[in-house]
């Protein structure tokens, strides 16, 4: 379940200036190309973390995207990640190897210059095979709409970020209505291309089921929890970049676990703590 920094798309803009008087010593020089309105990603990691919780149980995943941003302000876009925690429920059966995620909305310096309002929705959906949902879980097919301000600082940069299920979230039963909260923040150094990274969070799921398999579930604790991440960006330029973080998690481990095979219990929580490693490349 998820991204995400996806959807801060960053509109890129160039020019070139040049005096009255350098015009009359120098030839002219050519015209910087246009910033291109898309872009496209492609990462690898060995932890696929969304919301500091596992979605790959622990293994790597490949990731890879795209983004349409145009000079209006209005943005579409594309990412998908391996993925093996629905396969690894207490489903029938139910596969679900991939998920992608499809976004749109709105971002625009509205209040004043690097401190851009962006507002948008976002589908996950996980394509599926085989087999039949139980009452544990439904459908994770997840739709939610996002209110986001970013802010500058000179070297430092982040944003603000509310996220708001539409839909039950990521197949928890009677969940329309749950809520993420982030705060994520960045320090350009201005040393070797290097950023430290921070990040804090707050799932809030609605509407907990009470009873599961007949069996009331009063007493064994909340599915809300926090999640926060320190770490540090490498940007070797050319759109490549590295990053390294430590991310953790207060969420419950009954709720929150990484199962093996139907009816076999979960092995440990999703949200325990550990280290996140990824390489990126931008075109």
């Amino acid at each position: 379940m998820k991204t995400i920094q996806k959807t801060a798309i960053a509109l890129a803009a160039s020019g070139l200036f040049a005096t009255a008087a350098f015009a009359q010593t120098a030839p002219a020089a050519a015209e910087a190309p246009e910033a291109s309105p898309v872009t496209a990603n492609v990462t690898i990691t060995n932890d696929y973390r969304y919301r500091g919780i596992t979605q790959t149980n622990y293994q790597p995943a490949i990731q890879g995207g795209f983004d349409y941003a145009h000079e209006s302000g209005l943005y579409i876009g594309n990412w998908n990640s391996t993925i093996n925690w629905v396969s690894n429920t207490t489903n029938n059966g139910i596969k679900a190897p991939i998920e992608m995620d499809f976004y749109g909305g709105f971002k625009k310096e509205l209040i004043a210059e690097g401190f851009a309002s962006d507002f948008g929705v976002l589908q996950y959906y996980y394509p599926q095979t085989g087999g039949n949902y139980n009452n544990l879980l439904l459908n994770p097919n997840t739709t939610e709409l996002y209110v986001a301000q970013n802010f500058t600082f000179g070297p430092v940069t982040g944003f603000g970020k509310v996220n708001y299920g539409l839909t039950n979230i990521f197949g928890i039963p009677n969940s329309t209505g749950s809520y993420y909260l982030d705060l994520t923040s960045n320090l350009d150094t201005g040393i070797w291309g290097l950023s430290l990274n921070g990040h804090i969070g707050y799932q809030h799921v609605a509407g907990q089921p009470g009873v599961s398999n007949g069996v009331s579930t009063a007493g064994l604790g909340t599915l809300s929890y926090t999640d926060w991440k320190l770490g540090v960006t490498k940007d070797f330029g050319a759109g490549l970049s590295a990053s390294a973080s430590y991310v953790s998690t207060n969420a419950n481990p009954y709720w929150w676990n990484t199962w093996t095979a139907p009816n076999a219990g979960f092995q440990s929580s999703a949200g325990r703590g550990g280290a996140v490693v990824a390489l990126t490349k931008t075109f």
